[in-house]
């Protein structure tokens, strides 16, 4: 398997482990709430088949959007289909490859 795409299943893991902790209530929770309050009823309804979807039907909605870095495998961001949102959940490799950070960001 490709880093790129070993990285990607390992950051999309570590974005879904986050979700509910201390970790994650400035980017996965965030992130999640945010989009919850702002996306209109109908996106909701036609992407996971309700118009208050859970945390959860969020997270597995999440689909990869870029990698980037000196080598294109340190920082991998996930948005949500569709185009209806600038934010992104960054996820930061390390030089060892071990996750740091996790953020939202725009």
């Amino acid at each position: 398997m490709k880093l790129t795409e070993k990285r990607k299943k390992q950051a999309l893991a570590a974005i879904r482990k986050t979700f509910g902790t201390e970790d994650g209530e400035d980017s996965v929770d965030l992130f999640i709430s945010h989009h919850l309050e702002e996306l209109p009823a109908s996106y909701w309804k036609k992407r996971c088949g309700s118009a208050s979807p859970k945390p959860k039907a969020v997270l597995a909605l999440l689909k990869f959007h870029s990698a980037w870095g000196e080598r294109d495998v340190e920082n991998f961001d996930f948005t949500l289909p569709g185009e209806v949102t600038d934010y992104m959940i960054s996820v930061h490799f390390d030089e060892e490859g071990v996750i740091d950070e996790i953020s939202m960001e725009s």
